[in-house]
């Protein structure tokens, strides 16, 4: 095992710093659970100071929540048990699945509302007139051990997250500016599919990340707006990097020698655009590159062949390219003026993609939260009908574990990893609870007892690698050690405890194993469903999001689809599946909608185009050949109408965003024609 680095020691330091002065001040004003503050505090670490910060904050609100509830349910119910335990279910399943459909660290909140009812409200069943006490005791510990997370994270030598957002960011911006020499370049050194997704996959990954940034310690927070604005271009990058790479695939497929070498020098100097110095503004050469595209453009007229069409689609993707090069550019650099207190007013005020703009399961939502109410029903019905002392201890772990690993397609690996590193804390929480406590006297020595276990563990916590066999062991130490602030550190009580515990880790294990456990490849395929189905309402007419929404929905797919993807391993229908041509379709459905009121005659023509679009999606993946053969009729009789229609920028749009449909739906059909055949 490798040793320790001085970051993963400091964040280790601080945590069992913040962890022992939420003990000391806990005892000192007398609240019943000190260890409760103690296990909090190490929960809200974070390496960074930013994360910290947040899961607090969220932490904070969330077990208020809970408390609240508790407080109301409890008194009202106390004599009805099978009652109380239905409603308690409700409620951690309701907020798991409220919380799924957030996929920001805001969701913490929701799912911590959840559980925390449980661990409030179980224990305290037999005591139903001080469930107002214990309550407000528990949300008093819990905030102490988060505010001394965050100060001590925030003041003592804090990690700034902003910096390694800042990488992250700049990392993806590198990757698109790559994969956009390759797609020029076609001696270039190309990436398979599965980078181009996973270039997606980060930008989500991005825009989540950043949900820390108005908590962190850096200057960086200021510029949260810029950073947004930023994200959402590298997502606009993907559709329209891979929609010209396809188009110059096609011209060389064609032998469209000629027209390849007219481009070529062109597509030199976008190239060349890209690499420039990143403190070089690119509004001046933009506007050149603009009038070049315009001057190759070949124009729309009736005599057009295919491969004019193709050209004409290049240049419009080539137009965006070049506008979406020059606005990332100018972004970075506001961001890097931001950082030193210079943003300008304008960008403060950008309009942004909120995070709710992303993909939300509701039926995986609902099955998960499901599987949580099986789980603590469960263990409920057990514990009544056994008239167990220590037995509300399952249906709490039950109820954590359920909503800790909800997020997975199969969390029974996960659940079984934190069954197995509980039972290895056993040991070590006998020893301390059975042997070394009894015999401690005062809170001096109780630092130096804990101090061996819980550095060591800070530092495990602190490795990616080590974090999920690190944090079971402490959870199931910390909550050991919490019986002696109830005054039954005895060997029945530790035994029963365990045991409970351990009956709520099994009964998650089962109830999400039959519930609510998927295969990879069922996920993508959900996923692939999801896609085709916001396609089939778009060809519908219906349009309740703006185009950067649906942009950052659709690229969010794409980058969930990745792992998935790789895991379902040969599957034919998933191999077959391009998520990124759907992505690219959905884009030029978008454009077809805002242009189809300026085209005059040609929208008579579009209009049974997006019915058969709407049909085409909403009956995939079955698709017969009549099916086919008539959307790609349709298709070509829109094309010859917007073809014979006035020339103008909207006739310009619709004319590229109908060849890109076409090249991505029948790329193997013969070339398109003015007469129709």
């Amino acid at each position: 095992m490798k040793l320790a680095s001085k970051t993963e020691i400091l964040f280790s330091v601080k945590s069992f710093a913040a962890a022992m002065l939420a003990v000391y001040i806990s005892m000192r004003i007398g609240l019943p659970r000190p260890f409760w503050a103690m296990m909090t505090a190490y929960i809200v670490s974070a390496p960074f100071a930013g994360p910290t910060r947040s899961k607090g904050f969220y932490r904070a609100g969330g077990t208020l929540l809970g408390a609240i509830a508790v407080t109301f349910l409890v008194p009202r119910l106390a004599n009805s048990p099978e009652l109380l335990s239905l409603a308690l279910a409700l409620w951690i399943g309701g907020c798991l699945y409220f919380s799924l459909l957030d996929r920001t660290p805001r969701s913490y909140l929701l799912m911590l509302a959840g559980y925390t009812a449980g661990l409030i409200a179980f224990p305290a069943v037999g005591e139903p007139g001080a469930i107002f006490d214990i309550a407000l005791a528990r949300v008093e510990e819990i905030t102490l051990g988060m505010t001394c997370a965050t100060v001590i994270h925030s003041l003592v030598l804090p990690q700034p997250f902003g910096p390694v957002l800042l990488a992250r960011l700049d990392h993806a911006v590198q990757d698109a500016q790559h994969w956009i020499r390759d797609a020029l370049n076609p001696a270039g050194d190309t990436r398979s599919a599965s980078d181009r997704r996973k270039l997606a996959g980060d930008i989500t990954e991005l825009r989540v990340m950043s949900t820390h940034l108005p908590f962190d310690t850096s200057h960086l927070r200021w510029t949260g707006t810029a950073v947004n604005a930023l994200q959402e271009r590298l997502a606009q990058f993907v559709p329209v990097v891979s929609g010209i790479e396809d188009r110059l695939t096609a011209l060389r497929e064609m032998g469209a020698a000629e027209s390849s070498e007219r481009w070529h020098t062109l597509l030199h100097d976008v190239t060349a655009l890209v690499d420039t110095p990143k403190d070089t503004a690119l509004d001046a050469p933009g506007r050149e590159l603009h009038a070049r595209i315009d001057a190759l453009a070949p124009r729309a007229s009736r005599a057009l062949g295919w491969s004019g069409l193709i050209e004409l689609n290049l240049a419009a993707r080539l137009h965006r390219l070049v506008d979406l090069c020059v606005e990332t550019r100018t972004l970075r650099q506001h961001i890097d003026a931001g950082v030193h207190g210079k943003l300008p007013e304008a960008v403060r005020r950008l309009p942004g993609v909120p995070p709710s703009a992303l993909h939300q399961d509701r039926g995986m939502a609902l099955l998960s939260a499901f599987a949580a109410v099986v789980a603590t029903l469960a263990c409920c019905a057990f514990w009544i009908m056994t008239g167990w002392p220590s037995g509300a201890a399952a249906p709490m772990m039950a109820a954590v574990l359920c909503c800790f690993f909800s997020t997975q397609d199969d969390p029974v690996p996960f659940i079984k990893g934190f069954l197995v590193y509980t039972v290895y804390s056993i040991p070590v929480s006998a020893l301390y609870l059975l042997g070394i406590l009894p015999a401690v006297h005062g809170f001096e020595m109780l630092v130096l007892v804990c101090a061996p276990t819980f550095l060591l563990m800070g530092v495990w916590i602190a490795r990616p690698s080590t974090f999920g066999r690190a944090m079971p062991f402490l959870f199931g130490l910390c909550g050991t050690l919490a019986l002696i602030d109830t005054h039954t550190a005895d060997v029945v009580s530790f035994t029963n405890g365990m045991l409970s515990q351990i009956l709520g880790l099994v009964a998650a294990a089962v109830a999400t194993g039959v519930l609510r456990t998927v295969g990879a490849g069922w996920t993508a395929r959900r996923l692939l469903k999801a896609g085709w189905s916001e396609l089939a309402r778009l060809g519908s007419g219906e349009r309740v999001t703006s185009l950067a929404e649906f942009s950052a929905r659709m690229v969010d797919r794409v980058g969930l689809l990745t792992p998935r993807l790789a895991l379902a391993g040969a599957q034919q229908d998933l191999q077959a599946a391009d998520a990124l041509r759907d992505l690219r379709i959905g884009l030029n459905m978008t454009i077809l909608q805002d242009v189809r009121g300026q085209l005059g005659r040609g929208e008579a023509a579009v209009k049974p185009l997006m019915a058969q679009l709407s049909r085409h999606f909403a009956l995939r993946p079955g698709l017969d050949q009549d099916c086919e053969s008539r959307l790609l009729g349709t298709l070509d009789n829109a094309l010859r109408a917007i073809c014979a229609g006035a020339r103008d920028a909207s006739q310009l749009e619709a004319l590229a965003a109908l060849t890109g449909m076409r090249r991505d739906l029948f790329p193997q059909a013969a070339p398109f024609s003015m007469e129709i055949r």
